[in-house]
């Protein structure tokens, strides 16, 4: 099988290290300077270490070297089974691609779209064969993380799921399936992850190092500020944005200025030194802070109440729209971003009556709507929907 990645950055080198790993015959294109050249260093340097580690042996680093390349032309897709597209977060620069790229390939190959919160429909709407397209959504870093989110847009074939399913599988990856909606399932459940933190924030109940300390004390790798820093704040308020925009100016994405200001100033993380950490005195200085914090522990439970609530009906609310079932929510959020539990297993344990009235709580108190719970939460609680395992029994007449 030959796989094609359009985009030599960190996440396409990441996705055809997986291909290639897994037997296929991989190609790289990218038209950017040195873009192909940075790619091809990391992945030797990755395989060396794999090597040094002991989870490679130097014949499979050979073999599977000589199964990649990578070219700053086109036509070297021409022939592939399957095409991965790994390029900046624009529509415009996706869909000028994809129009270029699809003379180049068979009427029955596939072809993919890594992006994280466009619409798959959109991006397919210029295609002479949408039905051989969908997104297929890996996690950074792509080799590591399992999770691959497959979703398929309006006009996609009923073949594309499946095949995706298999082939991921085959990969050792942890395939969900997701309908199009914007942010998908774990770009959409996450983003109160982030938001009610930093409102938190603003609100003056904590400081940074405070939140994320009392986050991390129910068992999160990070808290919501370390997360951020990671990402990159240019890479994290673009998303949410983005999903903001596209559920219509919905209030529960609603972005914050404080962020904004730290995009606007340059100020993206540890990628730049300095984020809502200064990291110039050394890349754990999220970890000194967090240790160095003193919370009362009855706060540190109100913060941690407030957003888990938020992250609980933000999950409702993609089962009760569709997006996913209950268990495939909660694979995605484990798998994905490494939560230690699954947003639906923490609600049934915390206890939607628990839910619901902490989010009618904070409605009340701010009159945001950000807060207002999500209808199947309120069915919960009125005895209407059960939500059961993989599955939801409900009878949403009113």
């Amino acid at each position: 099988m030959k796989v094609a990645v359009l985009g030599a950055g960190a996440m396409g080198t990441g996705i055809g290290q997986i291909a290639a790993q897994n037997g296929c015959e991989v190609v790289y294109y990218d038209s950017f300077p040195g873009a192909t050249d940075r790619s091809r260093t990391s992945i030797e340097k990755i395989f060396g270490r794999l090597v040094e580690k002991g989870r490679m042996s130097e014949e499979q680093r050979t073999t599977t070297l000589c199964r990649m390349s990578w070219s700053d032309e086109l036509s070297a897709v021409s022939g592939a089974d399957l095409v991965v597209e790994a390029v900046i977060e624009n529509l415009e620069v996706k869909k000028d691609l994809f129009a270029q790229v699809e003379p180049l390939i068979s009427e029955s190959a596939w072809l993919c779209t890594n992006t994280s919160s466009l619409s798959i429909a959109a991006l397919s709407s210029g295609l002479k064969h949408p039905e051989r397209f969908g997104g297929l959504h890996f996690f950074n870093p792509a080799p590591l993380m399992p999770l691959v989110e497959i979703v398929p847009g309006v006009k996609t074939g009923e073949e594309f799921g499946e095949t995706m399913l298999e082939l991921m599988s085959s990969w050792g990856k942890t395939p969900v399936m997701a309908k199009d909606t914007p942010g998908f399932i774990v770009n959409k459940v996450a983003r109160p992850f982030y938001s009610e933190a930093i409102k938190l924030y603003e609100e003056g109940v904590a400081s940074v190092a405070e939140i994320d300390a009392a986050v991390k004390s129910i068992g999160f790798r990070m808290g919501p500020f370390e997360l951020t820093d990671l990402i990159g704040h240019d890479v994290n308020y673009t998303v949410t944005e983005t999903v903001w925009g596209q559920f219509f100016y919905d209030p529960r994405f609603r972005p914050s200025i404080t962020q904004k200001r730290l995009k606007e100033a340059g100020l993206l993380g540890r990628k730049t030194g300095r984020g809502f950490y200064n990291y110039a005195s050394g890349m754990d200085a999220a970890v000194v802070a967090q240790e160095a914090a003193e919370i009362d522990p009855l706060l540190s439970e109100k913060i941690v109440e407030r957003i888990l609530c938020m992250i609980i009906n933000e999950a409702l609310d993609a089962v009760w729209q569709g997006i996913a079932d209950p268990e495939n929510v909660d694979l995605a959020m484990t798998k994905g971003v490494n939560y230690p539990k699954g947003p639906i297993q923490w609600g049934r344990e915390m206890g939607w009556d628990q839910v619901l009235e902490t989010l009618k709580r904070c409605h009340k108190h701010y009159g945001d709507d950000r807060y207002r719970p999500c209808p199947l939460l309120r069915h919960l609680n009125s005895g209407n929907a059960e939500l059961g395992e993989g599955q939801l029994t409900d009878n949403f007449m009113v």
